[in-house]
C-alpha cells in the first residue's frame, strides 16, 4: 500500500498539470462577478497570446460584414461619421471633461437630426482577457449613453454594444495605439 500512494500522487501531479491553463493576470470583479472597471489592476504590458481556437463571439457578437456595413452609416464630409470618439484611460469607464464635451456637442447633433439612432460601440485595447474587455466595453458604451440621455437624447435612440478588444482602431502594440483603442465609437444610423 506504500507504493501505490506515491503512484496515486505522481498520477494526480501528472493530471493537474495537463488540466492546467494559463490565465492572464488578475481581473477585478464585483460581488455579482462583473468586471469592475473603476478599480486598477495590473495588467499585462506586452502582446495578450492568442487563444489556440477561435473565438466563440456568441450570437450577439458578430463580425460586420461589408454588405452590412453599406449604407447604414451616415458620413460626413470627411469619410466620417458626424460624431467623434470618445476616448477613455487605461481601465476606466469614467467619463473625462473632453468626454463629457464632445458628448455635449453629440446631444446637440442628435436633437437636430431626430430621424437618426445610434450604436455606441464599447472597445478597450488589447491587454486583459476576452470576457474583461467585453464588460469593459459595456461599461463604457453604457457610460456613454447615459450621459447622453442625461441631456435629453430619447433612451430607444441609444443601442450600446461591447466589442472588447475584438476590433481594434490601431492593431500596433505601443502606448499611443493602446490609448486609440479605448473609446466608444458612434454608428449613425436612420
Amino acid at each position: 500500500m506504500s507504493r501505490a500512494k506515491p503512484i496515486v500522487l505522481l498520477s494526480l501531479a501528472v493530471l493537474a498539470a495537463g488540466c492546467a491553463t494559463r490565465r492572464g493576470s488578475a481581473v477585478a470583479t464585483s460581488p455579482g462577478g462583473r468586471a469592475t472597471a473603476g478599480a486598477e489592476t495590473a495588467g499585462p504590458t506586452t502582446q495578450v497570446e492568442q487563444p489556440e481556437r477561435p473565438l466563440d463571439t456568441g450570437p450577439d457578437v458578430q463580425p460586420l460584414r461589408e454588405d452590412q456595413a453599406a449604407g447604414q452609416e451616415i458620413l460626413g464630409d470627411d469619410g466620417g461619421g458626424p460624431l467623434a470618439d470618445v476616448r477613455f484611460s487605461y481601465n476606466l469607464a469614467t467619463l473625462s471633461e473632453e468626454a463629457r464635451a464632445t458628448l455635449s456637442r453629440h446631444a446637440q447633433w442628435l436633437q437636430q437630426h431626430p430621424e437618426t439612432r445610434v450604436t455606441i460601440e464599447g472597445h478597450c485595447d488589447e491587454r486583459g482577457t476576452v470576457e474583461y474587455n467585453l464588460a469593459l466595453g459595456d461599461l463604457r458604451a453604457q457610460a456613454a449613453r447615459e450621459f447622453l440621455v442625461s441631456l435629453g437624447i430619447a433612451a430607444d435612440r441609444l443601442s450600446p454594444i461591447s466589442f472588447g478588444k475584438e476590433r481594434p482602431l490601431d492593431s500596433s502594440t505601443t502606448d499611443a495605439a493602446f490609448a486609440r483603442n479605448r473609446r466608444a465609437h458612434f454608428v449613425v444610423s436612420r
